[in-house]
């Protein structure tokens, strides 16, 4: 037998860039679960927001009146209501970005169809 001096590859082609693929799963995770946070966080400020608005109105005052307390009790939560929909929106760009990246470079990825499958008996040594 003759061995042939040509080199042959191993495995199909990398991508062009690789850390964007290495980065983009924990970008699809933590992008989801941010988003899930913020998510909840949006829905108790709500909650609170409401309920703040409630037990404001139950002396027979209205909520939209234009006194200074029913606009700090209005205004309560405003820095925590634009943050949390700050943080979603870049959540949602990673999760999106991530998911993308994942989505395009899929299949360049090294090839392992040489492997052997393993059964119980090779593992157990029989």
């Amino acid at each position: 037998m003759e061995d042939s001096a040509g080199t042959q590859p191993s495995e199909q082609p990398r991508s062009s860039n690789p850390g964007m693929v290495k980065y983009a799963r924990p970008a699809l995770i933590a992008g989801a679960a941010v988003a899930t946070v913020c998510i909840a966080l949006l829905v108790i400020i709500f909650f609170l927001d409401t309920f703040n608005a409630t037990i404001y109105s139950v002396g027979g005052k209205d909520i939209q009146d234009a006194t200074d307390e029913a606009q700090d009790i209005r205004g309560l939560y405003n820095g925590a209501r634009v943050g949390g929909f700050i943080v979603l929106l870049i959540s949602l760009l990673a999760f999106v970005g991530g998911a993308l990246v994942l989505y395009l470079k899929r299949g360049t990825g090294p090839d392992n169809s040489g492997d052997e499958d393993v059964d119980f008996d090779d593992l157990a040594g029989r």
